[in-house]
């Protein structure tokens, strides 16, 4: 399993971004937990958002509720990170994690497969 996480870039206080996490091959995305982890500069990987498998439960760090969406598209191959009115302390790399038949958990050793990060950047 391969996952390649895009849509990263550099944003104004306030703006959107959108980003994908696209699997390779395999068993489609339907079957996995997805999870959204950020890792900012001179601080520990955190937990962002996530999604269990069955697509009927999503949780998010109290930080980003509201702001920020999780979800999965039809095609069983790609999930999402919807982030809305960003913060510069949203700026970070971000990571996109999946489980066959996950929980959809907050901890890392909750997902087996993880794809490169894509760095955001909030300008105030």
């Amino acid at each position: 399993v391969q996952l390649q996480a895009s849509g990263g870039g550099l944003v104004q206080a306030g703006g959107s971004l959108g980003l994908s996490c696209a699997k390779s091959g395999g068993i489609p995305f339907d079957y996995y937990a997805m999870g959204w982890f950020r890792q900012a500069p001179g601080r520990e990987r955190e937990f962002v958002a996530a999604l269990r498998w069955s697509g009927d439960t999503t949780t998010y760090t109290d930080s980003v509720k509201g702001r920020f969406t999780i979800s999965r598209a039809s095609d069983g191959n790609t999930g999402y990170l919807q982030m809305n009115n960003l913060k510069p302390e949203d700026s970070a790399v971000y990571y996109c994690a999946i489980e066959y038949r996950g929980r959809g958990g907050r901890g890392f050793a909750d997902y087996t497969y993880w794809g490169p990060g894509t760095q955001v950047t909030v300008s105030s």
